[in-house]
């Protein structure tokens, strides 16, 4: 159970930084950050590995990376669902 907590509070804050990394910033609050964090960490997995200091089975920098393209991605949708209507 404590686990679960710890790897939730990293996610939030990785997505918090990547949010702040990427224009548009991520919706949602803590939660958006929290789901920002998980995607960007599993992104950033895909794309780099394991580089760099490990906590909580996150890789830091490509989790902040990950979460970073996926609020740029995410921004780029929704400007183009806005313009769209």
């Amino acid at each position: 159970m404590l686990g679960l907590l710890i790897t939730l509070i990293i996610a939030i804050v990785i997505g918090m930084i990547g949010s702040a990394i990427a224009p548009g910033g991520m919706p949602g609050g803590i939660l958006g950050a929290m789901l920002a964090g998980l995607v960007g960490a599993w992104i950033g997995h895909g794309l780099f590995g394991s580089v760099g200091p490990v906590i909580a089975d996150f890789a830091i920098i490509p989790a902040i990376i990950g979460a970073a393209i996926f609020v740029f991605l995410l921004t780029l949708i929704s400007r183009g669902l806005r313009s769209a209507t």
